[in-house]
C-alpha cells in the first residue's frame, strides 16, 4: 500500500523546486493555496480538470500581483505545482485554453450552456468535463474549481459578476445542474471577492509608504544640500 504523501512532504518539495526566501506579506498565501492544493491532490474523489486549473492560476495571479522580485513569481508557481506532482505549464495551458473555450460561447447563454453544456467545435473538452462532473455524485467541489468558475463568468461579462443578487442568482442555476452545494459555492467565491480587495488594500497602503518614505529621503537630501556652507574662495582669506 502507498503511503499517503503528507503536507510536509509538499512542503518540502515545494522549496527544494523554490529555494529562495518568499517575501512575508505573501508567504501565507502561498503556503494556504500550497495546502489546498495537496489536501485535494491526496482526496480518492479528486481530479484535475481545466476548470480547477484556471481556478488555481487565477488564484496565484490575482494575490500575487505586485510580488517582487518579480521574476520568482513563476519560479514559486512552478514550485506549487510541482509539488503536488503537477506540471505549471500543463495548468496555465489549460487555463487559457478554458477562458478561450468559455468565449466562443455567447455570454447570454453560458450560463445555461455551463449548466448543460452542448458540445460544439472547439468546446468538447470542457463540455464533456462539466457533463462527468453532473453525472457523478461522488465528485469532489473545490474551492478553486468554484473560483475557476467564476473568472470564466467574469471574463465573459465582467458586469454579470459585480451585482450580488444576479451573481448569486446565475451561480445557484450553475451549481444545481452540476449537483453540488450552493451555498458552498457563494461562500466560496464572496470570502475569494473579499480576501482579493484586502489584498489589493494591502498593496495600496505599501506603495503609499514607500512613495511617502521616498519623499521624506529626497526632502531630507535637499536640506542637507541648503545647509551645506558656502565655500569661500582662499584669495578672499589672504586679503588684507
Amino acid at each position: 500500500m502507498d503511503k499517503v504523501r503528507t503536507v510536509s512532504d509538499t512542503k518540502r518539495d515545494f522549496y527544494t523546486h523554490h529555494n529562495r526566501p518568499i517575501n512575508s506579506i505573501y508567504r501565507r498565501v502561498v503556503e494556504e493555496l500550497m495546502v489546498e492544493m495537496h489536501l485535494l491532490s491526496v482526496n480518492a474523489n479528486f481530479k484535475v480538470d481545466p476548470i480547477y486549473c484556471l481556478g488555481v492560476v487565477t488564484s496565484f495571479d490575482r494575490f500575487m500581483n505586485g510580488y517582487k522580485p518579480e521574476k520568482d513569481k513563476e519560479s514559486i508557481f512552478s514550485a506549487l505545482c510541482q509539488s503536488v506532482g503537477g506540471d505549471p505549464q500543463e495548468y496555465r495551458k489549460e487555463a487559457e485554453n478554458t477562458l478561450e473555450i468559455a468565449q466562443r460561447i455567447p455570454k447570454e447563454e453560458l450560463v445555461s450552456w455551463i449548466g448543460s453544456p452542448n458540445p460544439t467545435a472547439g468546446t468538447e473538452n470542457i463540455a464533456q468535463v462539466l457533463q462527468e462532473i453532473a453525472s457523478n455524485s461522488d465528485y469532489k467541489y473545490s474551492r478553486l474549481f468554484g473560483i475557476g468558475l467564476y473568472t470564466i463568468l467574469d471574463k465573459a461579462d465582467p458586469e454579470l459578476v459585480k451585482d450580488k443578487e444576479t451573481r448569486d442568482r446565475y451561480l445557484q442555476q450553475i451549481s444545481e445542474a452540476l449537483q453540488f452545494s450552493t451555498e458552498k459555492l457563494q461562500k466560496d467565491l464572496d470570502l475569494y471577492r473579499s480576501n482579493i480587495e484586502k489584498m489589493e488594500q494591502v498593496l495600496n497602503v505599501m506603495e503609499e509608504a514607500i512613495i511617502a518614505d521616498r519623499k521624506k529621503r529626497e526632502q531630507r537630501l535637499l536640506e542637507k544640500t541648503q545647509e551645506k556652507p558656502e565655500e569661500k574662495n582662499p584669495q578672499e582669506n589672504n586679503a588684507p
